[in-house]
């Protein structure tokens, strides 16, 4: 437990219907008391009103909850005053507060102290400013899994496999003479595969867990008028980009975020790439490449009703064996496109046929992002997603000892050195979760909070 008292706004900055004062600390009940009319009773919501402890004079009407230790966010006591969203009675209130005795609390110091008080391991206060950022149902529902502990769960689940495997090794390293079984090199090596199994199981996640966490980028390529614009407009559910039959409309790119199958998507609508002598649809042109090359998916409109041009070559070139969703637009229409072509230079790209005009095609091309999303599974679970950077890194620190060490086994090195191995996967699993972190880490984690978090 702290020994101070913290206080800071936690509701968002500017008007709103309420605003929330969060208090917390030993002196918490004992500070807002002063200030508060009625009585502060746990666990219930009181109305009242705030009043300058020297002049007298009402600041607003408020109600205020009171949280005894451990029973709390932080696991110390809380209080939190509910007031009118307006910045100046948010300003006046923590300002008394302040006056009476608490400080203005660091960035994620709230999470930090329910950190460091036990209530939440490292992984779960992580995973608050990324329900915080969720920007999608699939991303809040991931980094709710991961407050709620299903990847801690997880981790520590592996690590007391690893255990196991500590205690065969120094069992059988410091107690050689004794009446125990003795470990066998393929037993070890068995277990330790099927641990590295599962740790890699979690890298596997990681290009997804990036994409739920920055957003998948898709730019949309194609010559002009092949419906580019239409299809974004399509996807968007709106009229965003100008649709005509004229082409070189879209002069620059035009971007906008957006949710498909509950994944966070930047899409780019591009100028039609091909030779022009007009200046500024160069300049669009030069932006589109940009786009190309910056993009997580390329989707590739052609024309089904006109036959592949050196425009159509030329991008199929440069697109080659990237991840690439060929639509195949206007099937409604007579078919003179050769598709076998298309489908031998783009042997990474999956091909739907479509038509806009038909509202036909749409559906599937975003069952095929969700699939490219989550490697051809409809879903992955919550709990095995990583979407914290730093997990993954410590993932793959785990996955290179744990490598190391059957390596070794395989040659039939001494049961110590395997033991360093095996330790250092154990630690590194340890550092996801909080267990012997040390503290510049920990105020790194939480430097990315918000003030009242």
């Amino acid at each position: 437990m702290r020994e101070d008292t913290i206080a800071a706004i936690s509701t968002a900055y500017g008007e709103g219907g309420i605003g929330v004062i969060r208090v917390s600390g030993e002196e918490a009940f004992d500070i807002v008391g002063k200030l508060f009319s009625g009585e502060i009773r746990p666990r219930m919501m009181e109305y009242g009103h705030i009043v300058d402890d020297q002049t007298g004079r009402t600041i607003d009407e408020v109600m205020v909850c009171g949280f005894h230790a451990p029973r709390s966010y932080t696991a110390e006591d809380v209080v939190e005053i509910q007031c009118h969203g307006s910045v100046v009675s948010l300003r006046k209130i923590l300002a008394l507060v302040i006056r009476n005795g608490a400080r203005l609390a660091e960035p994620g110091e709230f999470t930090k102290r329910a950190f460091l008080n036990g209530r939440l391991d490292l992984s779960q206060a992580e995973a608050v400013i990324d329900l915080i950022k969720a920007r999608t149902d699939s991303t809040f529902e991931v980094a709710l899994d991961q407050l709620e502990g299903g990847f801690s769960r997880e981790i520590r689940r592996i690590r007391a496999e690893l255990v196991d495997v500590l205690v065969d090794l120094t069992v059988n390293i410091d107690y050689p003479d004794e009446d125990i079984e003795e470990i066998t090199y393929e037993r070890l090596i068995a277990a330790l595969k099927a641990i590295d199994e599962e740790v890699c199981a979690f890298i596997s996640t990681l290009e997804t867990g990036k994409i739920m966490r920055e957003g998948l980028r898709i730019s949309i390529i194609g010559k002009p008028n092949v419906g580019k614009s239409s299809l974004m407009n399509a996807l968007l559910k709106e009229r965003r980009a100008i649709v005509t039959a004229i082409p070189g409309t879209t002069r620059d790119t035009i971007e906008e975020a957006l949710s498909i199958k509950g994944i966070p998507v930047v899409l780019t609508d591009t100028a039609g790439i091909r030779e022009t002598e007009d200046e500024i649809e160069k300049i669009g042109i030069e932006k589109s490449k940009e786009a190309f090359n910056r993009a997580d998916l390329i989707i590739f409109i052609a024309d089904l009703s006109r036959g592949l041009d050196e425009e159509d070559k030329d991008i199929v070139e440069v697109i080659g064996d990237r991840k690439a969703i060929c639509f195949l637009n206007k099937s409604d229409l007579e078919r003179k496109l050769d598709t076998d072509y298309l489908r031998d230079a783009l042997p990474n790209a999956v091909f739907i046929e479509a038509s806009i005009t038909e509202d036909e095609g749409i559906s599937e091309l975003e069952d095929a992002i969700s699939a490219l999303v989550y490697g051809g599974e409809v879903s992955q679970a919550n709990s095995m997603i990583v979407t914290n950077v730093r997990h993954g890194e410590l993932l793959k620190e785990a996955d290179k000892s744990l490598k190391d060490a059957i390596d070794m086994a395989q040659r039939g090195e001494a049961l110590e050195l395997l033991e360093i191995d095996v330790n250092r996967a154990y630690e590194s699993l340890g550092l996801i979760i909080g267990e012997e972190v040390g503290e510049d880490i920990i105020d790194e984690v939480f430097r990315r909070f918000c003030l009242g978090k």
